[in-house]
């Protein structure tokens, strides 16, 4: 049996989805949490298909590069579209003042420099606009978990009024991810409850004012995965966008584990979609109304274009700092350049339960790495030096050398691979290096040890290139859906 919208639309680690329409065009935005670039933005024309067109925070004005541990920095943001501009509405968890709103005229960027909403502690924030163009702030707010909303001016960073709780939600831990929307008269509050693990679910009140009271739907949770045998799991933390033929749509976030209990996702929490329809005055989602299918999310990168795909990103420093060409315009990696002397990691998402990728670099007297990363404690790699290369693993504070080898001077391709488990993990993982006697497997372990279940936290894998001494050349990259 198909089981319906079990694949992605936005594959990868891109979770916490906010959606707007503009016209005819859709767009998207995610978190990003540690890395630089932050908070991807995507658009579409039929809401299955998606197409990253840029960054919403590219400067170190709007956000400060290569200061934030694993799971820290930027938290799920809320995109609108209102009067003209888009409003973008996140929260820096790793900086003393919080919510930060930046606006574009077009949402391919450029994005503006912050303004920054002091005295509004928590996460999660939503920007909506009532009838008479009052601006109101809804998020989280902890100690006790609640939703709490404020009016505010958005341009100045101003709050109105002293933020009021306007719903605790339904019982279940951690309130959060509030949205606003206007529909036939109301005023309906959705939010996540239950965590983002297992047992993540979506909530709605409704109030014939934006400020409530919210009266609960009776049916709460009015979306959930949690206790079934749903390939996709932790749903939760829906948007909601209404199509230009009256139809609605939700964008939410899901995972994909697999292997033994409890299982493991690697990929992080994605975005998923969904149908909306209205009964009884509620929305209800409806998983059949669009058709997903698996993407080939294949690539192939020499680096020679003018700027770098925006797929690009780092969790210690900005792309810019650590990156430059060699005469012939290739792209090099310079050693530690980023804080305390750590060499930048230039990484791009895994997207699939399975794919290979491929980095072809000549070290010269420099050292490079390949890396499989969740985050600074969890990660896989081929170190490679001139003569010499290797293949090292970390689990928490554990870190050696799995196996080495000698090669021939000049170029070397290395390989990282994700292939179906021979164990009771989600995957194995595959390290290999290729070169003028062909491919060798050097070797494979377990994924389950570089998943969201063993290293905590709320990304998912990406893989990088860093330059461990000196400067390195890449020549071409290339990422293979299997």
């Amino acid at each position: 049996m198909t089981v319906p919208n079990a694949w992605p639309v936005i594959p990868g680690f891109h979770p916490d989805p906010s959606i707007c329409r503009a016209g005819d065009d859709y767009y998207l935005a995610t978190s990003s949490f540690e890395y630089f670039p932050g908070v991807p933005v995507f658009h579409s024309h039929d809401l299955v298909h998606w197409t990253q067109i840029g960054n919403a925070l590219t400067r170190a004005s709007q956000l400060a590069p290569g200061a934030e541990a694993g799971s820290r920095g930027i938290y799920a943001p809320t995109l609108r579209h209102h009067d003209g501009p888009f409003w973008l509405i996140t929260t820096n968890v790793s900086h003393d003042r919080g919510h930060l709103i930046v606006t574009a005229d077009d949402p391919h960027g450029p994005w503006s420099d912050p303004v920054f909403l002091d005295g509004a502690a928590g996460i999660d924030p939503d920007i909506a606009w009532d009838e008479a163009g009052q601006c109101y702030v809804t998020w989280h707010s902890g100690n006790p978990a609640r939703i709490v909303q404020a009016a505010a001016d958005p341009e100045k960073g101003v709050l109105l009024e002293a933020p009021r709780t306007v719903w605790a939600g339904t019982g279940l831990a951690w309130p959060e991810a509030p949205h606003l929307y206007r529909r036939d008269g109301w005023w309906y509050l959705m939010i996540a409850e239950g965590g983002t693990e297992r047992g993540h679910c979506v909530a709605v009140a409704r109030s014939r004012s934006i400020t409530g009271p919210f009266e609960s739907a009776p049916h709460n949770p009015v979306f959930s995965h949690r206790s079934t045998g749903h390939p996709v799991q932790n749903t939760g933390h829906a948007d909601l966008v209404e199509r230009p033929d009256g139809e609605w749509a939700a964008v939410y976030l899901g995972t994909r584990p697999r292997g033994t209990t409890p299982g493991f996702h690697v990929n992080g929490r994605e975005t998923f979609l969904a149908g909306v329809d209205w009964v009884d005055g509620w929305p209800a989602f409806d998983e059949s109304h669009f058709e997903t299918t698996p993407g080939d999310h294949s690539f192939a990168d020499d680096f020679r274009s003018a700027a770098p795909h925006p797929r690009w990103v780092s969790p210690n420093a900005a792309p810019a700092e650590f990156t430059g060409r060699d005469h012939a315009g290739a792209l090099r990696l310079l050693a530690g350049t980023a804080d305390g002397g750590q060499s930048g990691i230039l990484a791009v998402r895994a997207y699939d339960p399975a794919w290979s990728f491929s980095a072809t670099v000549s070290v010269g007297d420099g050292a490079f790495r390949l890396l499989l990363r969740v985050d600074e404690r969890h990660w896989c790699a081929l170190d490679v030096e001139p003569d010499r290369i290797g293949a090292r693993l970390a689990i928490g504070p554990l870190e050696n050398e799995i196996v080495s080898a000698t090669i021939e001077p000049g170029p070397v391709t290395l390989h990282l691979a994700s292939r179906s488990p021979t164990f009771d993990g989600p995957d194995d993982i595959e390290l290999g290096v290729g070169s003028g006697a062909g491919y060798r497997r050097l070797t494979a372990f377990d994924g389950r040890y570089l998943s969201t279940e063993v290293a905590g936290g709320f990304t998912g894998r990406v893989i990088g290139l860093q330059a461990l001494s000196g400067a390195v050349t890449v020549h071409e990259v290339r990422y293979a859906s299997r």
